[in-house]
């Protein structure tokens, strides 16, 4: 006999081979039977037989025949079936289409966010590594140049390392200036991070040093902005104060690093004189970490880098550590947990869709018996029949899943306009890997779908199929029918479990006084340079000029600076002394701030005692909060005691306490008031935060404080105009955004497990019909059927509801983090929830009772 060459069970092959040794079987035997011996017989046999690769060629093409033509079969049997019933179909069409559109989009989304690796070459060899404070004194963590070039050159575990940090400058050689972001970085920094110039060049030896020829890099995005895309922009000048600078080449159009806003590139010299102080930090650091090399043996390495510049350098790299985060894991932030999150209740809402389905299939086939026992009647066997049925849901789905698509391409195309606040939006995409996961969705729901109803309707025999199409049969019970609505309530109410929490969350921190005012204040920024910094001088004078310019302004009413917008983070913890003495034991740590003269009345920020910054001081003033003198000063007046940084650092602040103000949420609406230090200085950086209070409309006053700001410097540009509400806003646009995705999830999980509720009840009132026309024509009250109807509904859906809260229950801890002001076992949210369930329910259940209650009996027992 022959066999499989593996000696294994090769699938089809296989198959074939057992045919063709059973035809050989037969054939000896025959031979047998004529009075040949074994031996001849089989010979005779394999020669009348043939080639065996002849024979199984020909096996094949019989085989594959008989499987296209079935498939074609299938395939022409979907395809009239939903002609048939275009109103059926449309209904799962579109409900797959919402259910696998929604649920490829936020893929989508967690694909280019999360999953896939940051679009650099080897980008899972890229971190970011930060200095820190051994002993909690100081939250800064850039890092200084010298240090920088240290680590790159003492380290044995990175490939290298460079940094970088940005300046909002003014580019001056079009008719106005134009704001541009300026990324300076370190050398090796393209290096680092494994990119070239698609055009030109990288920047020479010499101009990394200082005193070198002024060269610069430009984005992808400014060169078709300012040049059209034009290779003639290489050797062109642009004009940056009182410099020009060479553009040396054009960076690739998907390098977005360090920001998707940066339009230059230019080279911070390590060699600069400036640049040679340890406690002067401005980089962030990135490296690129050897191959094979782990995040604890570099930790390590970079930490003993450290302890040896420690022993050489005391002050202060002894009282410093090395951190380092994967790259990712910086860019990608907060947003994973908000995106599985999200992903998580698509995911939900998919398995509502298919519960849907499934119940509207169960009710179709059994609709079906009659057609079915045919079919057996006719010699179809089961496996047939079931493949048949199968094909038809997959032709559904495959169309849903198409039009799927379409929402996941405009869902794309919405995470788009989110950039400001989704990393890596831009990366979003309909691309082949979305496409796959939507086809994956569809075989999945098919069988998720399909499965149990085809097996369900072709399990009877062919007896009892034909009798369940009779008149007189009595009408059949379905529970599946009931589980599938029973889990879409369960779904329904978890996710309306969690949008409601989330929504709760958002109206508490609506209703949260953040201790200012932030009505009526415009904010912007004004270019400049950290060079300038070396004329600090100058930058005073420039940033107090322009205050008092500002407060000139007809319906402004008072104007300040401060180094971050009141009301989001921050972060800047440091630890202070209080008249040079300091307790190891008790540290005294608060958020440290720098705001000008008038940035307390400018903000509201009630005044309590003492005095506010001034205009014009000979000594560093500083002011406190509330929470700073209740937790450290209560048993003194604190206004004229010493307030100095406890780190080693001229840049510390370091005055007298001049006054107290109230609390205010500086740190984020959702974040309680925290012990707050106010440096009085109006130019914490090259370009603060302006905020000016207006009388009316705050942006009504944007154009004439821009024109007041370009007569008092011309060369600078003025840019990033917005009110102060709307910077709150976008300051938890996250929180919205998951808050609204949730919900429009959960309300469509609502309305599915409805139409589901209602689907159940209109069939199975179908289906007894003659049960309630004989009831009626026994004298049972039309009220009493409605009542038993409305029992059925309401009862799945309390055991739904039952379930839904004990789900709801056990996945509350993944919300924890995102809710403010309420708990994750919010009684109220939860009561509400499965009141608004069983209402809706209630409605629902009602049309197909009232029908089924409108039954003829005279018309029942006529047909009978």
């Amino acid at each position: 006999m022959f066999h499989s060459e593996s000696g294994q069970n090769n699938g089809p092959e296989d198959s074939i081979d057992r045919e063709i040794a059973h035809h050989i079987d037969e054939l000896t035997q025959a031979f047998i039977d004529q009075g040949l011996s074994p031996e001849e017989a089989r010979r005779r046999a394999l020669l009348e037989f043939g080639g065996r690769e002849q024979v199984r060629q020909t096996v094949r093409e019989v085989h594959t025949s008989a499987f296209v033509e079935a498939l074609l079969f299938n395939l022409k049997a979907a395809l009239r079936f939903l002609r048939k019933s275009p109103s059926f179909s449309l209904a799962i069409v579109l409900t797959l289409a919402l259910g696998i559109g929604a649920n490829s989009a936020v893929f989508s989304a967690m694909d280019a966010v999360v999953l896939l690796p940051l679009p650099f070459p080897h980008g899972d060899q890229l971190v970011q590594l930060d200095q820190h404070d051994i002993q909690g004194r100081d939250a800064n963590r850039f890092v200084a140049p010298v240090r920088l070039e240290d680590w790159n050159r003492l380290n044995s575990t990175f490939q290298s390392i460079s940094g970088y940090y940005f300046d909002d400058i003014s580019e001056t050689s079009g008719s106005l200036p134009e704001k541009v972001t300026e990324a300076l970085v370190g050398p090796r920094f393209l290096e680092t991070m494994g990119v070239s110039p698609t055009l030109g060049r990288e920047f020479a030896p010499a101009e990394e040093h200082w005193g070198g020829p002024d060269a610069v890099l430009i984005s992808y995005a400014f060169w078709q902005r300012r040049f059209a895309g034009s290779p003639d922009a290489i050797g062109k000048k642009l004009h940056i104060g009182p410099h020009s600078y060479t553009i040396i080449g054009v960076m690739p159009a998907s390098f977005a690093f360090p920001s998707r806003d940066v339009d230059l590139y230019g080279p911070s010299t390590p060699d600069a004189p400036f640049a040679q102080r340890r406690d002067e930090t401005w980089f962030t650091v990135i490296g690129r970490m050897k191959e094979g090399v782990s995040l604890q043996h570099a930790v390590a390495d970079l930490n003993t880098v450290q302890a040896r510049l420690g022993q050489r350098y005391a002050k202060p790299d002894s009282e410093l550590s090395v951190q380092i985060t994967p790259l990712k894991e910086i860019i990608v932030g907060g947003a994973r947990n908000s995106l599985w999150l999200l992903y998580g209740s698509v995911s939900i809402l998919l398995l509502i869709a298919c519960s849907n389905i499934a119940a509207l299939l169960l009710a179709r086939t059994a609709d079906r018996e009659r057609e079915i026992s045919i079919r057996f009647s006719l010699g179809a066997s089961r496996p047939a029949i079931v493949v048949q049925l199968l094909t038809e849901v997959f032709a559904l789905t495959i169309i849903g899943s198409l039009a799927g698509l379409v929402v996941a391409a405009a869902a794309a195309h919405g995470f788009h306009l989110l950039a400001k606040t989704l990393p890596r939006a831009e990366e979003i995409s309909l691309n082949w890997r979305v496409v796959l996961y939507s086809l994956f969705s569809a075989l999945a729901t098919t069988l998720l779908c399909g499965l149990y109803p085809a097996l369900r309707g072709t399990r009877r025999n062919l007896a009892q199929a034909i009798a369940s199409g009779s008149r007189t049969q009595a009408s059949t019970r379905n529970p599946m029918q009931w589980v599938f609505v029973g889990v879409q309530v369960t779904l329904a109410v978890t996710l309306l479990i969690g949008a409601g929490l989330l929504l709760r969350s958002l109206r508490e921190m609506a209703r949260v006084y953040p201790g200012f005012d932030p009505s009526h204040v415009l904010a912007f920024q004004v270019s400049g340079s950290w060079g300038e910094t070396a004329q600090m001088k100058n930058v005073i004078q420039r940033v107090n000029r322009a205050l008092d310019s500002l407060r000139t302004v007809p319906g402004v009413i008072d104007a300040a600076t401060s180094d971050s917008f009141p009301g989001t983070a921050f972060h800047y913890q440091l630890q202070f002394k209080i008249d040079g003495k300091l307790d190891p034991g008790h540290p005294i740590l608060a958020d440290s701030r720098t705001v000008s003269a008038g940035y307390f009345n400018t903000v509201r920020i009630p005044l309590l005692v003492g005095e506010a910054c001034k205009q014009a001081s000979t000594t560093s003033d500083v002011v406190v909060n509330r929470s700073f003198v209740s937790k450290y000063m209560s048993y003194t007046s604190p206004v004229g005691h010493v307030l100095a940084g406890a780190i080693y650092n001229d840049f510390a602040p370091n005055g007298i306490i001049r006054g107290i103000v109230a609390d205010a949420r500086e740190e984020g609406i959702n974040t309680l008031p925290v012990p707050t230090v106010y440096s009085c200085f109006s130019a914490p950086n090259p370009f603060p935060v302006h905020l000016v209070r207006t009388q009316g409309d705050p942006m009504a006053m944007a154009e004439t404080v821009r024109s007041r700001m370009h007569d008092l410097d011309p060369s600078r540009s003025v840019y990033a105009f917005a009110t102060l509400q709307q910077n709150l806003d976008d300051a938890s646009s996250e929180t919205r955004l998951r808050t609204t995705l949730l919900s429009l999830f959960a309300a469509t999980a609502v309305a599915l497990a409805c139409i589901g509720l209602y689907g159940t009840l209109s069939y199975l009132g179908r289906l007894r019909q003659r049960e309630v026309g004989v009831r009626l024509a026994l004298g049972a009250l039309r009220r009493q059927i409605v009542g038993r109807f409305l029992a059925q509904g309401v009862r799945v859906t309390v055991i739904g509801c039952i379930a839904g809260l004990a789900l709801a229950l056990t996945l509350s801890h993944f919300l924890v983090g995102m809710l403010y002001g309420i708990s994750a076992l919010d009684l109220t949210t939860y009561a509400s929830v499965v009141g608004l369930i069983l209402l809706v329910a209630a409605a629902a259940s009602l049309i197909p009772a009232l029908r089924a209650a409108r039954t003829d009996p005279a018309k029942v027992l006529r047909d009978e």
